[in-house]
């Protein structure tokens, strides 16, 4: 797919390049029955609740509903909701997942009662069940349930939270369809004519060589920001408000150590993080001071930070050849894995191209029953994309292992973990290109390409998660989060991390208000430790031998049988320590030489 002066519309992209939902559901009429058998399951829940403790047998049955209604009820959400990210404007698809939320909200309330009451059995009732092993399924879903005794409210208070779980992803869905359907950014006049700036083409734009079409696209793209400022604004503090909300009613002592609590992450590693990228920030600013010499310019601008740094260098990779290109570079994690990618990727997995609507950036989205998806907005000429689909297939082959080595209570891996299984694909990418790259120019690029992903993922996600811990921070202190105030916090993020070489726009802080990642509190900061995991892991990966692999491989199998720092530690790499981050950082400072190197800067 190349530039085109027309995004199409859904009912315009050809049935090859969407993807094929049908190992969820054949279609929207199976999934309207599959709507009917999940409410009628609801008025069976409540039936289990006097009768758990009762014997060894009945909390059997109980935990055996509960799977069987969970799996049905995640084919039904991930349908649905896979369907809206097509095309956000499309009442049918938007109403269909509102059903669901409101069907599934019904379904929360009604099991409400099930982790107290797993809370409250007896102690020898536990223990002799997870001695037999007809209960091996549920093991760790009951070990895991009992860790949460701290945290847990009565049954009624516990009903109510889950009553309001609906009407808590409004902040959320209001930004979405605000800055996805709502804000028009028009297009733009270019030398080869109009060309639509939106969501997706924001980021063609920001790598064109043009400057002035670059300055251009950034005025307009922020100046829609600006002129929704303040509701932009509301719904972010609305959404940190109900993040406080929720920690102060379970009993935590802050919104960080909330969202940390449930994969068992210590507040020291995300401190841990912090710290040691902060302390690396000189060679984040000699990279930005490289890009300046390299575009020839005296400063930065905000929209200079990503066009590559060797225009003549720049290629265009169609869709088949990117997935040549990945599954070549993945060769030495072995055949099954490369196969399994190659087919689904070619067998309706993936959602190619933009279309009017469609979610932006990019997702794969892994369920027990249905195939592993993924969502692309693929352009050729964007070479980051290539490195995009190894990162989402990373993703979706962690999915495709961790549903076949486990039950489905325990199969779901954390986010913190996620990000190491996709950024590893994009490390070896990286390798495989740059080992057969055919002059130094091609090598320039790569690197280019390979700085410019750890700037996104190691420094931009770690300065979003410092953006993160002082908004709560601010909100838990009893400051309000106007807009001059999140403006103000997050401007002096951004002349901290890209230093005296950058001159900032009066909108650059906007930034703060159209980052989708923020109405999922404390999700970021997995991006920069991930990152880090991986670079680690595929160096342990690529300079061993089977042992090493089988390692990587038992990681990817572990699913959520296991806590993410437990996990990692399988594969071969502490997160607890600053040892990984601070590696990551050490390779961003050869890379960075080895540019200037090439470049002869």
């Amino acid at each position: 797919m190349t530039d085109a002066v027309k995004i199409p519309l859904r009912s315009e992209v050809p049935a090859r390049d969407r993807w094929d939902l049908a190992s969820l559901f054949a279609g929207p009429e199976e999934w309207e029955r599959g709507l009917e058998a999940f409410k009628d399951m609801i008025p069976r829940v409540p039936g289990y609740q006097g009768s758990i403790g009762a014997s060894s047998d009945s909390l059997l049955a109980a935990l055996e509903f509960h799977a069987e209604f969970g799996l049905l009820d995640e084919r039904l959400g991930y349908y649905a909701n896979l369907r809206q990210s097509e095309d956000e404007g499309d009442a049918e698809g938007r109403g269909r997942f509102a059903r669901y939320v409101m069907a599934a909200t019904e379904a929360q309330a009604a099991w409400s009662w099930l982790l107290p009451a797993i809370q409250s059995l007896p102690e020898v009732l536990v223990d002799s069940c997870l001695a037999e092993p007809r209960f091996a399924d549920y093991a760790v879903f009951l070990r895991k349930a009992l860790r949460w005794k701290p945290h847990l409210l009565s049954d009624r208070e516990e009903r109510l939270l889950a009553l309001q779980a609906e009407s808590a992803g409004t902040p959320q869905e209001a930004f979405s369809v605000l800055t996805n359907v709502d804000l028009d950014f028009g297009s733009l006049d270019t030398a080869s004519g109009p060309r639509p700036l939106s969501q997706s083409t924001f980021s063609s734009f920001m790598r064109d060589p043009d400057r002035d079409l670059r300055r251009r696209a950034y005025e307009r793209f922020y100046a829609a920001y600006g002129a929704h400022k303040n509701v932009l604004a509301e719904l972010y503090a609305g959404s940190v408000k109900l993040d406080k909300y929720r920690a102060t009613v379970r009993r935590h002592p802050s919104s960080r150590a909330a969202a940390l609590f449930p994969d068992d992450v210590p507040e020291s590693v995300y401190d841990n993080l912090v710290g040691t990228v902060n302390d690396n920030l000189g060679s984040l600013h000699e990279y930005y001071a490289l890009r300046a010499r390299a575009l020839g310019l005296p400063e930065l601008r905000h929209y200079d930070v990503y066009v590559p740094f060797v225009p003549e260098a720049r290629s265009r990779h169609s869709f088949a050849e990117a997935i040549r290109i990945v599954c070549a570079a993945l060769a030495p994690l072995g055949e099954q894995y490369v196969s399994v990618l190659r087919a689904g990727i070619e067998g309706g997995w993936v959602d190619k191209y933009e279309n009017k609507g469609k979610r932006s950036g990019a997702f794969s989205a892994g369920s027990y029953a249905g195939d592993p998806y993924i969502l692309m907005n693929y352009k050729e000429d964007v070479i980051h994309d290539v490195f995009t689909l190894a990162h989402e297939g990373g993703h979706s082959m962690h999915s495709w292992y961790s549903a076949r080595s486990n039950p489905f209570l325990s199969y779901g891996y954390t986010i913190f973990e996620a990000e190491v299984a996709s950024t590893f694909n994009e490390q070896l990418v990286f390798r495989h290109l740059y080992d057969r790259a055919e002059d130094d120019a091609m090598r320039a690029s790569l690197v280019n390409s390979k700085l410019d992903d750890l700037v996104g993922t190691l420094f931009r996600q770690t300065m979003f998660a410092e953006f993160e811990a002082r908004s709560h921070a601010m909100l838990e202190a009893g400051e309000p989060l106007t807009v001059d105030a999140l403006r103000g916090e997050y401007r002096e993020l951004l002349e901290k991390y890209f230093g005296p070489i950058m001159a900032l726009e009066e909108a650059s802080d906007l930034e703060c208000l159209r980052i989708p990642h923020f109405y999922n509190a404390f999700y970021v900061y997995k991006y920069s430790t991930g990152i880090s995991a991986s670079i680690a892991l595929s160096e342990r990966v690529l300079s061993g031998g089977a042992k090493e692999v089988e390692d990587y491989f038992a990681f990817l199998r572990s699913g959520g049988s296991r806590y993410p720092i437990e996990s990692l530690k399988v594969a071969g790499v502490d997160m607890s320590s600053r040892e990984p981050v601070q590696a990551a950082c050490e390779q961003f400072a050869r890379y960075t030489k080895e540019l200037k190197r090439l470049l002869k800067l």
